[in-house]
């Protein structure tokens, strides 16, 4: 019988065989990646989940306990921030039609696009379907429901445009 009191546990990385890598990512501890594409130079944190058919461009930051599901493009230069959630079902069930647990087949994977130079807040939620244009902003803990455009400030639940990234705020 083991003592598990003394056993050491060694828990860092999962990164599946068929993740691709590019030039000098740089991935922190308790991460799981499967069927994923990162970008040179990326810089992936602790707790972070990437899930099959994520395509993250170069000069990323995916900051800790980030959950980014299939379906998701992040282009190149990218903020997301810590605790972001992205969501590829529009109607999501635990079961089907006749009781039993849902496959992969049962459901819609909507994708979702995050165009070059975007930032995503903290603790925010995209749901399915949406795309974040160019150096747009998401705030903190927003839920964004519908499309961002390009240089544009986004922030709430449900995410309402703030203003423009190019205007000035007069405190």
């Amino acid at each position: 019988m083991k003592d598990t009191m003394t056993e050491k546990i060694t828990l860092t990385k999962t990164i599946a065989p068929d993740v691709i890598l590019g030039k000098d990512v740089k991935i922190f501890k308790f991460v799981n990646l499967y069927g994923c594409e990162i970008g040179d130079f990326t810089k992936i944190g602790t707790f972070v989940e990437i899930q099959e058919g994520v395509r993250i461009g170069k000069n990323c930051k995916i900051s800790s306990h980030t959950f980014i599901c299939e379906a998701v493009t992040i282009e190149d230069e990218v903020f997301v921030g810590h605790n972001v959630t992205f969501i590829n079902d529009l109607y999501p069930r635990a079961t089907t039609e006749k009781g039993g647990l849902q496959i992969k087949a049962d459901w819609e994977c909507v994708p979702t696009l995050i165009k070059r130079g975007a930032s995503i807040g903290s603790s925010a939620t995209l749901l399915a379907g949406i795309t974040v244009g160019e150096k747009a902003i998401i705030g903190a803990g927003s839920v964004v429901t519908k499309d961002v455009p390009t240089n544009t400030i986004v922030a709430g639940n449900p995410a309402r445009i703030i203003r423009k990234v190019e205007e000035k705020i007069n405190f």
